[in-house]
């Protein structure tokens, strides 16, 4: 597949860049390109992403980087099973758990929703950082709403992290799952408190907490984009413009007949 020739692959985190030196100089720097590419797809374009992430799987299988990014990759695209596949290859590459939560959110995407919960109670869990173990306790969270229990998912959501006032990268997300729960077991008030919260925290945009904050509060928007819309709109204008331009001819026409019957009425000079 092509790449922009401004892509260099120096684009790439250090650390990744030391893991490709391990290959030829010119293989690692194929490879970097196509990493880059992926991280640049995988939000907007996954599907062209995951298949750069193919094609650096293909030209380096052996370096971790490339198994975990080919992860997320087909992790985007919903082909959860490849991805659980690489996860499970990089980790053993590695020996880190950073990718624990992300591969019990594989089993929920399989529909092993059970799979998932115990791995939310295995030893690695509390080898997690912070944030790693935020991510797991919303990928439990939705475990549990996947098997039906929801009461559970609310319990499973509650913690120090969730009643913090300080804000991470991660609060919006779990303060914008848990109203989602909140609002699903029918606790309105208190589900719209907590997606202001979540609306507070999300500095980036990373969730529709305004949107659920306005449909609670019975706000519809209309789109200003409306393609049909805009048609009929247009249509009317132009409508409106042919019937002024008609009326326009028509009052020309009758000043000219009316002046055209002026000069051919003899004046009283003539008569005389």
């Amino acid at each position: 597949m092509p790449i922009p020739p401004e892509v260099t692959g120096e684009e790439i985190d250090a650390d990744v860049r030391q893991e490709l030196l391990s290959l030829p100089k010119g293989l690692a720097e194929d490879v970097a390109r196509n990493l880059v590419m992926v991280a640049q797809l995988i939000d907007e374009e996954p599907e062209k992403a995951y298949e750069y992430s193919r094609i650096a799987l293909r030209l380096a299988s052996r370096v971790a980087a490339v198994r975990e990014a080919a992860g997320f990759a087909a992790y985007a695209t919903q082909k959860y099973s490849e991805a659980l596949a690489e996860f499970r290859a990089a980790r053993r590459m590695t020996g880190s758990v950073e990718l624990w939560p992300v591969m019990a959110d594989c089993e929920r995407g399989l529909g092993r929703p059970e799979r998932a919960l115990a791995m939310a109670g295995e030893p690695e869990v509390q080898k997690l950082d912070k944030a790693g173990q935020v991510e797991m306790r919303l990928v439990a969270a939705g475990a549990r709403r996947d098997m039906g229990q929801l009461d559970a998912a609310i319990v499973t959501l509650q913690s120090p992290e969730l009643a913090s006032s300080a804000t991470h990268p991660w609060t919006a997300r779990l303060r914008y799952a848990y109203a989602d729960a909140l609002l699903a077991a029918g606790r309105e008030r208190e589900a719209r408190e907590w997606f202001a919260k979540a609306l507070e925290s999300d500095k980036d945009g990373s969730t529709d907490a305004s949107d659920r904050l306005a449909e609670l509060d019975g706000v519809e928007f209309v789109d200003a984009f409306d393609d049909s819309e805009d048609v009929e709109d247009v249509e009317d204008v132009d409508e409106a413009i042919d019937d002024a331009e008609r009326d326009d001819q028509d009052d020309q026409d009758d000043e000219q007949d009316s002046d055209e019957r002026d000069s051919d009425e003899p004046r009283e000079d003539d008569k005389s």
